[in-house]
């Protein structure tokens, strides 16, 4: 297989896990970041492949989503070697989503990991990562919101406090840091008007 037909087959096994996602982990989440992580990497002249193919697949074996990490990931590795990827690729590939987690508070050792990590971190500030916090939020029975500083702390909005105002300053690359400026300025503006219509 060459590299198109390889990414194309990576974004169907990725679709038939995640399609029905409704955390903000699904499908399309997984599209979003493996492209920005693809620009990403053209700009930070670094292997787009890689990043490419680690933005699809940096979810999978996730503790949040999975129940079994590790039959997930040697799923995972039988799946890369069968669409023919190299050992050198299925290393580099894992070496890029690997550490990627904010709760983690690691930095990837490689380029395409620190690449992978700011298309991640990138698709959970901005507008769709408001959707996203919501969507998290109601599958895992958070409240918007609470008047109360003692019923604050699992709620939506406090999410934001806790991590995502946080994003913008924790991005690796160049081409990171211009796209979350702008995308934090929007999540500002919304909690702004949030707390004017909030009684």
């Amino acid at each position: 297989m060459n590299i198109s037909e390889k990414t194309t087959a990576i974004s169907h096994y990725v679709y038939r896990i995640f399609n029905d996602d409704a955390s903000g982990h699904d499908f399309f989440h997984m599209k979003r970041v493996a492209l920005m992580a693809k620009d990403i990497a053209i700009r930070e002249q670094a292997d787009s492949f890689v990043c490419e193919a680690a933005g699809w697949i940096h979810d999978v074996g996730d503790r949040k989503l999975f129940s079994d990490r590790e039959q997930a990931l040697s799923a995972l590795d039988h799946f890369l070697q069968s669409i023919h990827c190299t050992p050198d690729e299925i290393s580099e590939i894992q070496a890029a989503s690997e550490d990627i987690s904010f709760s983690k508070g690691n930095i990837p050792t490689t380029l395409e990991g620190k690449i992978v990590q700011d298309a991640d971190r990138l698709d959970a500030i901005g507008a769709v990562g408001i959707a996203r916090t919501f969507a998290y939020g109601a599958v895992n029975g958070q409240l918007l919101w609470h008047d109360s500083d003692n019923n604050r702390q699992h709620t939506s909005i406090q999410h934001f406090y806790d991590k995502l105002l946080r994003l913008k300053d924790a991005m690796n690359t160049a081409t990171g840091k211009q796209v979350a400026a702008k995308r934090h300025q929007i999540m500002e503006s919304y909690l702004q008007q949030f707390f004017m219509e909030w009684r």
